[in-house]
């Protein structure tokens, strides 16, 4: 369904069961997949996918162009996956060419209202974004990962699986998986334990929950040094979840929230 007020570029390439409502705008060559939704009033430019059953709200921008200023028309891109939900004044950004050129979206993921995905940013699979939470360029967000309200997130920056980042929050380093992460206003983002209620939720059984908390001890509340507290973890703790810990803080670039 196309509605006789939607703009739309001859270069797009648009499902037949794709819902357009009015005063939306199709500039470039977009694809726009089967069981997609436009409310109304939506832009989305260049070369952006948007995959299956998504639904996007009135307002938003999907590929734009990047905010920053060595980029100089360059042919980058912005791809979402499958049965996502863009709300309202929802931004994201095109990639640049310095930082891989594609901007990415995963699956099933929840983007409030007023957020914001900057250029080179990707998203993994159910990622909740809430209002106004904004990722400087480059920024990686994990699966299950909650960012909340009006977050900002630094560039470069990585959010670990299925930790929490609470509203108001300022991030300078990454976030590990499992973990809370929180700073009010002015303060340095700083890890209060383990994010329980949200591995509960999500089917963690008793012991790796608590095989996560002694690892968290050992990392983040032991006086030992970090390498030691890896070696120990390594040594003591076997788990899937342990590894993706453990191979998340050897790879971090700009350092740990601690």
């Amino acid at each position: 369904m196309l509605h006789h007020t939607a703009v739309i570029d001859s270069q797009a390439r648009i499902d037949e069961d794709v819902d357009i409502g009015p005063y939306c705008t199709i500039d470039g060559p977009v694809i726009i997949k089967r069981g997609t939704k436009l409310i109304s009033h939506v832009v989305v430019q260049g070369a952006t996918t948007i995959g299956e059953n998504c639904t996007v709200s009135p307002f938003a921008s999907i590929g734009g162009a990047p905010q920053d200023i060595t980029y100089m028309g360059e042919e980058t891109q912005v791809v979402i996956g499958h049965n996502n939900t863009i709300k309202e004044y929802v931004t994201i950004n095109r990639g640049t060419v310095h930082g891989g050129g594609t901007t990415k979206v995963g699956d099933h993921n929840l983007i409030m209202a007023y957020a914001h995905i900057a250029h080179d940013c990707a998203l993994g699979n159910h990622v909740i974004m809430t209002n106004g939470a904004t990722l400087g360029g480059h920024v990686q967000v994990a699966d299950f990962a909650t960012i909340s309200a009006f977050c900002a997130i630094h560039q470069f920056c990585r959010i670990g699986q299925y930790a929490f980042v609470s509203g108001l929050t300022g991030i300078p380093n990454d976030v590990p998986p499992f973990v809370i992460a929180a700073g009010g206003a002015g303060n340095r983002a700083k890890l209060y334990g383990l994010n329980v209620v949200g591995l509960e939720r999500h089917g963690f059984k008793k012991e790796e929950i608590s095989q996560l908390k002694k690892a968290y001890k050992l990392l983040f509340r032991s006086a030992l040094p970090l390498s030691t507290s890896l070696k120990i973890i390594q040594e003591e703790i076997r788990s899937e979840h342990i590894e993706t810990l453990i191979d998340f803080m050897k790879t971090s670039k700009r350092g740990v929230c601690r």
